[in-house]
């Protein structure tokens, strides 16, 4: 557009944009621009999860293989750090303080073995959530990828680590007089609800941890509380038997004990299932189901703030 001035030159002028006046939102929608990072919906979050299953598997084995890349000893700490847990336990609660009242010494020890190991399996898999995200915030702001996929993935690997330490406990239970049955078949229901209850939480601590880095240096407290009042050391019925009932019963409904207790039930001959509390397997599918579904659409809700800041 161009008109004359009042010397006779031409002043050129710029014609008005079809932008002009837009928002940005509409501006976005017109050229069908979306938010870079934006949360897809929960049925595509799974989709995307699903199609990054092959990335998240080989990190967990990745990770699972540099854990202990520094050691002489390697892959073998896997079983000795637990292990060695065991053996102190033992020392302190088994020696000491007598803390296998009504328990044999070969119902004792696998009890106390696979509870340490089982607690490890949940301890390990909140530690790596906690740390899923601003532990690796290179890799969040540099790739575009469903984020849960560091937290599903840590879990995995501590999955892979217990697997790998099973071969341990069954040779203790197969030591100390539990033979292999029909009721070992259980462990892989009880592994399966683990790791799903294992994998909520993880995801949910992810979230926690992403925005509170600080949280890492609480965790290990609070872990060794939980620990405490789960009954990794000592049976919990016959511990409490002077306790009022519902004492015992929180403690025992909790999600560690339970997971342990069906471990326990599974493996160990002289552990039979006057030690489980009422309604067991429902109250354990019910913690797996809870979690996994809870701390999935939590973390979820989330994903678009993940590295940001």
């Amino acid at each position: 557009m161009s008109e004359t001035t009042h010397d006779g030159s031409v002043a050129v002028t710029t014609p008005p944009s079809p932008d002009e006046g837009l928002t940005a939102a509409e501006l976005a929608a017109k050229y069908g621009l979306t938010v870079s990072g934006a949360r897809p919906s929960l049925v595509e979050y799974v989709r995307q999860l699903w199609d990054r299953r092959h990335f998240i598997l080989a990190f967990s084995r990745a990770k699972l293989t540099a854990q202990y890349s520094q050691a002489k000893l390697g892959q073998l700490w896997q079983v000795a750090t637990p292990l060695l847990n065991a053996a102190v336990y033992f020392f302190i609660f088994g020696l000491l303080l007598e803390a296998d009242r009504g328990m044999t010494r070969e119902v004792y020890i696998p009890f106390l073995v696979t509870g340490v190991f089982v607690f490890t399996f949940t301890q390990s898999s909140v530690m790596a959530g906690v740390r899923a995200i601003s532990g690796n915030l290179g890799l969040v702001r540099a790739l575009h990828f469903p984020r849960a996929s560091l937290p599903v993935s840590f879990a995995l690997q501590q999955l892979q680590q217990l697997l790998f330490s099973m071969i341990v406990l069954f040779a203790i239970a197969i030591g100390f007089g539990s033979y292999p049955d029909l009721s070992w078949t259980l462990i892989v229901p009880v592994l399966a609800l683990q790791f799903c209850f294992n994998t909520g939480l993880a995801l949910i601590m992810a979230r926690a941890g992403a925005k509170t880095p600080d949280l890492a240096q609480l965790m290990p407290f609070v872990m060794r509380t939980w620990m405490y009042a789960s009954g990794v050391m000592f049976s919990i019925p016959i511990f409490l038997k002077d306790k009022p009932d519902w004492i015992a019963n929180i403690l025992q409904w909790n999600p560690a004990a339970i997971y342990m207790d069906l471990m326990r039930f599974a493996l160990i001959d002289g552990y039979g299932s006057e030690n489980l509390p009422d309604h067991v397997w429902a109250v354990a599918g019910g913690w797996a189901v809870l979690f996994a579904l809870g701390g999935f659409v939590y973390f979820w809700k989330a994903e678009e703030r993940y590295g940001r800041g």
